[in-house]
């Protein structure tokens, strides 16, 4: 029945001079995501995207709806550009599509190919009563056209060489593609948030490279493979990412030992910071991204945030920071990420937890906390024994 996905994309459109680039970005992500799905081929029109496809259109769908840059998706049916053939598809179609009666439609026609003797209305009214009457032959009057709020839509369109028809569209997720807004560097923990964070950073065009912070033996080799795991459901929207794994338990040996107990997870988060800033510059990244939420947990509230954002001088963005949990956890669940994250494997952040940490610390209380650490040694160390796994 279907022989094309329509594919639109949104905000591409407004991009003036800069649209071509951003629009060649979206077709090289299209066919990276859906090179193992089946065949297929790509034409490009003003405004849209046409993939000719082989096969079921759902399981091209399933993939192209998550792709950061597409707005939503059509399966088309096509024919020649002959009123009597597209009014014999459209019914077909509709036939295909609806299955309960009584219900109320309506015609919508494009019309890029003005060598049609017929305009856009004429061709809807005619396509509409030809539905009617067929229809309403086999249902008892049972479907009636509703120009204002139908139940259903038909839709065609008339191009130079063929003619569309379709009858549903597939909302994506809108945004910008993978690889047009430079790349960052996540902290990427076990967690349900970061991996969150790190796609709605896709979700606006950045590519990522990703850093975990392992603390073995105090966390398993299977935490650090659920952070693998994660890593490569990302990668299968934004492609390569570099995952940095560093190993941090020495550090936080130190700070245990070194700095008053309360303090413990706002130092860590510092070193982390600090680290991640020394290998965002090695490796060009232009921000970090967090998973970090207000008010989550002790390490987020504003006055912790400011805290540990003091060792750094690259932007640090934070796509959770006015979410709440049901909000993060929903679009985990739709990404694919939650049962990963879920899985009972301590991250370095879960252990080594003060009974009491500090909430609400101030700069000059928490210098002085971490003064007797030598912070360059232990960075340097540290840096040393990371170890990088590329995931695509």
């Amino acid at each position: 029945m279907y022989q094309a996905l329509l594919i639109r994309y949104g905000e591409i459109s407004l991009k003036g001079k800069n649209r071509s680039f951003f629009v060649h970005k979206l077709i090289e992500n299209i066919k990276n995501a859906l090179k193992e799905t089946g065949p297929f081929r790509i034409e490009q029109s003003y405004g849209r995207i046409y993939l000719y496809i082989e096969g079921r259109p759902d399981q091209y769908i399933e993939k192209l709806k998550l792709i950061p840059g597409i707005v939503s998706v059509s399966p088309v049916a096509i024919t020649e550009v002959n009123l009597e053939k597209i009014k014999d598809l459209a019914l077909g179609l509709f036939n295909y599509s609806v299955k309960t009666y009584p219900t109320s439609f309506k015609v919508e026609t494009s019309r890029p190919n003005k060598d049609f003797p017929l305009k856009s209305p004429e061709i809807s009214r005619e396509v509409g009563a030809h539905l009617l009457k067929n229809i309403n032959e086999n249902y008892n009057d049972k479907l009636r056209v509703d120009v204002h709020n139908p139940e259903h839509f038909l839709n065609l369109e008339i191009r130079k060489d063929k003619a569309l028809v379709y009858t549903e569209s597939i909302p994506g997720v809108g945004g910008l593609p993978v690889g047009s807004s430079g790349k960052g560097l996540l902290l990427l923990s076990g967690g349900i948030d970061s991996p969150v964070a790190g796609w709605l950073a896709l979700k606006r065009g950045m590519t990522l490279d990703a850093i975990y912070f392992h603390s073995y033996p105090y966390t398993s080799d299977r935490a650090k493979e659920k952070v693998l795991d994660l890593a490569k459901s990302l990668s299968s929207y934004g492609g390569k990412i570099n995952l940095f794994i560093n190993h941090f338990t020495d550090i936080q040996m130190e700070i245990r030992k070194k700095c008053p107990p309360k303090y413990t997870i706002t130092i860590m988060r510092r070193m982390m910071y600090r680290i991640a800033t020394e290998l965002a510059r090695k490796n060009k990244n232009l921000v970090l991204v967090t998973g970090e939420s207000i008010g989550q947990v002790a390490s987020q509230t504003l006055e912790s945030i400011n805290v540990i954002n003091e060792v750094t001088n690259l932007p640090v963005l934070r796509p959770l920071i006015s979410m709440d949990k049901n909000e993060i956890i929903q679009i985990a669940r739709m990404i694919g990420t939650y049962e990963t994250s879920i899985l009972p494997y301590e991250d370095c952040c879960t252990i080594f937890v003060p009974k009491h940490p500090v909430t609400r610390p101030n700069l000059r209380d928490t210098l002085e906390a971490e003064k007797d650490l030598e912070i360059e040694k232990l960075i340097a160390e540290s840096m040393e024994k990371s170890e990088t796994v590329v995931i695509e």
